[in-house]
């Protein structure tokens, strides 16, 4: 597979490691409150800062959860699990070892269909295992600070087969991965608070070879674009190294996003430098058939299968789709401003109108998807308008952006900037008379045309459109112009 991010006939192999934070009120062996954004250290119990004493309790609507992770993505959910203890040593670590899982995880042997470039692709999901987070340090040249609000979180690992061969290609994997999770209501996907999170695994060889390279691993990758340009420049890294002739040295490292590069952190461990042991302060998970066929039963539509609907019985195209299917609220704000009106016709015109003009207006502006939530039908109406001819291009622009300009009281602002644009005037006679009189006003310009100057209908074209302040109809304005100049004297 030819790689326009490497030099010819070299190829990277990526695995990627997610851990996604499960949408539980509380941590997964604690009470202690998982709300973001707290002061630090407020939420904090005896299990999460492993007082001596303190015994785990296994969060069930975690359980519940990683389950449905493991349905929507294919793999085998086993009815039996075991929690073991993890050990390593840090600051953020209280009890100094995690628990997790690693022999006998919840979820293993999955696949995900991921579409890039218009060509489908399996990746294989190794496991999904369960597993708490660890506190966050914070270093400083005045010392180091460790807040434990997240130590005790309940996470889950989706771990990858090595079967991606492009940045491309990881991308697309975790834009699908994420939007599982939040269709499947697992976790809310928040790249920005930490609760969707990458380290990437990369390695190179030589186009044909069928053998591993030695992998890095990079941590802590938390934007779709520094997934991308980490996995790129490690990629580059190793293979200017073997092309020195310097061996690739197994490493966890950082990427330095100011930099362009990635950093050693430290040596990377194996699975037996963790010592993993059962917990023995945790039974054997153990669920029921009966409810996993339930939890199983009870998953809802999938980003996938909504895509495939869209395409099928809406006509949208593969591009609108794929937008709209992003996220369950951006499908659910086109189904709301689509109403009981399926056409493909209006529902083609509804999500262009919603990834092209609102998308690029809610950008400009600065704002979020969901401060449109309590406009929606108003905003269908304008997209009517807009269709109809009411409204033209420019002053749809002036309408969002005047409507998006105010922070508040969105409503409001809408139906103020509405009024202010107004609509196109429809009235025929009256484009006529304006018409009329600029062809009078400009008497040269007019036999000019006629006598075959014929980029001179772009100036009367203009002149109408200005006289008109922009609302009137472009289509009805060109064939009226052009109707009098042909038959003015």
């Amino acid at each position: 597979m030819t790689n326009a991010h490497l030099p010819k006939g070299w190829e990277m192999v990526i695995g990627l490691e997610v851990h996604a934070q499960l949408q539980t009120q509380s941590k997964l062996f604690g009470r202690a409150s998982t709300a973001f954004g707290a002061p630090a250290n407020s939420q904090v119990d005896p299990v999460s800062l492993g007082l001596p004493g303190a015994l785990p309790v296994l969060n069930r609507e975690a359980l519940r959860l990683a389950a449905i992770a493991g349905f929507a993505t294919n793999c085998q959910v086993h009815s039996q699990s075991v929690f073991e203890r993890k050990n390593y040593f840090y600051a953020d670590l209280p009890k100094g070892y995690q628990i997790s899982q690693f022999h006998r995880p919840i979820c293993t042997d999955g696949l995900l269909k991921v579409r890039v470039d218009g060509h489908d692709i399996e990746v294989g999901i190794h496991q999904i295992h369960m597993e708490e987070d660890a506190g966050k340090s914070t270093h400083t040249n005045q010392g180091s600070l460790v807040d434990l609000n997240r130590a005790g979180i309940a996470l889950i690992e989706i771990v990858s087969e090595p079967d991606l061969r492009t940045p491309e290609q990881a991308v697309a994997y975790l834009k699908e991965l994420r939007a599982i999770l939040l269709y499947t209501k697992v976790s809310n996907g928040s790249l920005e608070q930490g609760s969707f999170r990458c380290d990437a695994n990369v390695s190179v060889r030589k186009v044909g070879v069928t053998e591993l390279g030695t992998r890095c691993e990079i941590k802590n990758l938390n934007s779709f674009r520094a997934i991308r340009d980490a996995i790129v420049a490690e990629a580059n890294r190793q293979i200017r190294r073997l092309k020195q002739q310097e061996p690739i040295t197994q490493q966890t490292r950082l990427w330095n996003a100011d930099k362009g590069r990635t950093e050693a952190m430290r040596g990377k461990e194996q699975a037996h430098d963790y010592r993993y042991v059962p917990d023995p302060d945790l039974p054997v998970v153990v669920i029921d058939s009966q409810r996993l066929e339930q939890w199983k039963a009870d998953l809802p539509e999938l980003p996938a299968q909504r895509r495939a609907r869209y395409m099928e019985q809406l006509s949208l195209d593969e591009h609108t789709a794929w937008f709209l299917c992003e996220e369950p609220d951006r499908a659910r704000r086109f189904e709301t401003m689509l109403g009981s009106e399926q056409s493909a016709r209006r529902a083609k015109s509804i999500g262009s109108f919603l990834s092209v003009r609102l998308a690029g207006a809610i950008n400009r502006a600065a704002r979020q998807w969901h401060q449109i939530d309590l406009v929606l039908v108003e905003l269908a109406e304008v997209h009517d308008q807009w269709r109809d001819g009411l409204l033209s291009n420019k002053m749809l622009t002036d309408l969002l952006h005047d409507a998006l300009s105010v922070e508040d009281d969105i409503e409001s602002a809408l139906a103020n900037a509405r009024a202010k644009v107004g609509l196109i005037e429809q009235d025929l006679d009256a484009l006529r008379d304006v018409i009329d009189q600029l062809i009078e006003a400009n008497p040269k310009q007019a036999s000019a045309y006629r006598a075959g100057k014929e980029q001179l209908f772009g100036f009367f074209m203009g002149q109408v459109m200005k006289a008109l302040k922009g609302k009137a109809n472009a289509k009805d304005a060109s064939a009226a112009l052009r109707q009098a100049l042909q038959s003015s004297d």
